[in-house]
């Protein structure tokens, strides 16, 4: 029963997770054709501060009362896991309060330090989010300790909903009309506008927590007045195991957010310094953050789903000192990262532009001029998919010390390089793509070293390596012409995109069944892949 339950929770949670990542993910799209590069360059520093903050409050803490809440429910102190829930309820709203002073009230502050004085607007649009994503996510650890993930999933689809309908309508709203009480910058308002999204993606998250919680008020109540064993922590005797908890996960997870908002000053300043007025370089820096970046979230969506069913397979194999099966599922999970992220990062890298023209077509200049960070970042994709899937390997060893770690050291490259090289009239803001790609590239070799001194693991090169490659580089020439060819016969940039596309994931499936990449009994193993097995059976594509 516990297997079944724990199976369907992982399930809800992982399809909500998708539905987000992709509504999130094609947020960023319509907003930056809307604002342009200038108000990207806005948004972004103001959303990169709101998620430093945000990590104090809903990293590590919702964790801690999950944990906490579900041991006391196995023991029947159900008293005590209503107390956990309420202790944590209010140390969340009084992190998240403080969390909204600093941003609101020093927004112009934290604006002009980070060289981008027109982002302040957007800092305090975002601001109300701060108080009220802590309180949705207490509700949401709460649930989860009770082995309720419907409530948080249906939740994070409301909140996406509320950010992605209210952020994009303000924005447009705002940045069409007279408010100059607001700002007079245009370009400024449309990303507080943007920025706005979250607070009202919070209303609409916490509203759905709130119902789940009413619903469930009368027999939590129940519960708790049956409650015999008459255990009673002090509350600082909780507040200090919910700490003890909390805080090293708050520690790793931390760390990109400061990096991103450390990034986005570094950058700003080294633009200027390379002798560029303010409009490029914000322009510049929009393009990055706002155009190119998002692009490559859309296929680590994929890579995020071959982790989270790794993880907990790694852990139960190195938990059975199985070293066979620990070695198959962590082989199996590098091989299936890397059939997805080689083609993906060829693709990106030989459409860069098409693909930017094809989702950016109302800022055709942006997209154009954004396309060189774009295959550079379509490069490091590579590095970033190989770190998440080693992260998640070490995760399952009980390693969750090690990326962090990696990490650090990888953001120490990045930075020295974004520092360097984006002073450089000629590299500009792709000396910040490049730095990022460094930090992905050091970390993802440091946890490939401790993966294999800590596993004992033997990746075949071949497999790999040496077979995706092939069929991607033979995937990438096909479509790289056969792009310049159709959009030469239709006139279209979508359209030959778009058939380009397909034209692509059909070679390199075909590429990938000749060359044997994937074997026909792997396939079997899945129930799609029985399905796709009988299709190539019948094509004799085997």
């Amino acid at each position: 029963m516990a297997k079944k339950s724990l199976l369907k929770g992982a399930a809800v949670l992982a399809a909500a997770g998708i539905i987000v990542k992709f509504i999130g993910a094609f947020f960023r799209i319509p907003l930056a054709n809307f604002i342009g590069d200038v108000g990207m360059a806005y948004y972004y520093p103001a959303y990169s501060i709101y998620g430093f903050l945000l990590v104090f409050a809903t990293t590590g803490i919702p964790v801690a009362i999950s944990k906490m809440v579900s041991e006391r429910y196995a023991v029947g102190q159900f008293s005590e896991a209503e107390r956990v829930f309420k202790l944590s309820r209010t140390l969340m709203f009084v992190i998240g309060a403080i969390g909204f002073v600093v941003l609101f009230f020093f927004s112009n502050s934290l604006a002009e330090m980070m060289n981008n004085p027109g982002s302040a607007l957007a800092m305090k649009a975002t601001a109300p989010a701060l108080i009220l994503v802590p309180i949705m996510s207490a509700y949401r650890g709460y649930f989860q300790g009770m082995q309720d993930m419907t409530s948080t999933a249906v939740s994070q689809v409301v909140e996406q909903i509320f950010r992605v309908v209210c952020g994009l309508a303000l924005a447009v709203i705002l940045m069409n009309s007279a408010y100059a009480f607001l700002e007079d910058n245009a370009q400024a308002r449309g990303a507080a506008g943007g920025c706005f999204g979250a607070s009202a993606g919070a209303v609409g998250g916490l509203l759905v927590m709130l119902l789940f919680y009413l619903a469930a008020r009368k027999q939590i109540k129940a519960r708790v007045r049956n409650d015999k064993t008459g255990v009673k922590e002090s509350s600082g005797t909780i507040l200090k195991k919910i700490a003890g908890i909390a805080i090293p996960i708050t520690i790793g997870a931390a760390m990109m957010p400061i990096v991103n908002v450390v990034d986005s000053s570094i950058v700003m300043t080294r633009l200027l310094e390379a002798g560029l007025d303010r409009t490029t370089a914000e322009s510049l820096f929009g393009q990055l953050t706002g155009f190119a970046s998002p692009i490559v979230q859309f296929p680590l969506v994929l890579i995020q789903a071959i982790v989270v069913s790794l993880v907990p397979m790694v852990a139960a194999s190195n938990k059975l000192g199985d070293k066979l099966e620990l070695h198959n599922n962590i082989s199996l999970g590098v091989r299936m990262t890397s059939i997805i992220t080689i083609p993906a990062s060829v693709g990106l890298f030989v459409l860069a532009e098409p693909v930017l023209l094809l989702l950016y077509s109302s800022q055709r200049a942006s997209a154009i001029s954004a396309a060189p960070c774009l295959q550079i970042l379509a490069v490091g994709f590579i590095f970033l998919a190989a770190l998440t899937i080693f992260t998640g390997a070490l995760q399952g060893l009980g390693k969750q010390g090690i990326p962090v770690r990696n990490l650090f050291i990888g953001v120490i490259a990045k930075l020295v390089l974004t520092w360097v090289l984006t002073a450089i009239p000629s590299i500009n803001v792709m000396g910040a793509a490049i730095g990022t790609i460094s930090a992905y590239a050091v970390a993802a070799v440091l946890d490939f070293l401790a993966l294999i001194k800590y596993s004992g693991v033997k990746l075949s090169v071949k497999l790999t390596l040496v077979k995706p490659f092939i069929s991607s580089v033979v995937m990438g020439i096909i479509v790289f012409a056969g792009y310049k060819v159709l959009f030469m016969i239709l006139g279209s940039n979508g359209t030959a995109t778009l058939l380009s596309v397909f034209v692509g994931v059909a070679v390199y499936g075909i590429m990938v069944l000749k060359t044997k990449t994937i074997e026909k009994e792997e396939m079997m193993t899945i129930s799609i892949g029985r399905k796709i097995a009988k299709i190539c059976d019948k094509l004799r594509l085997w």
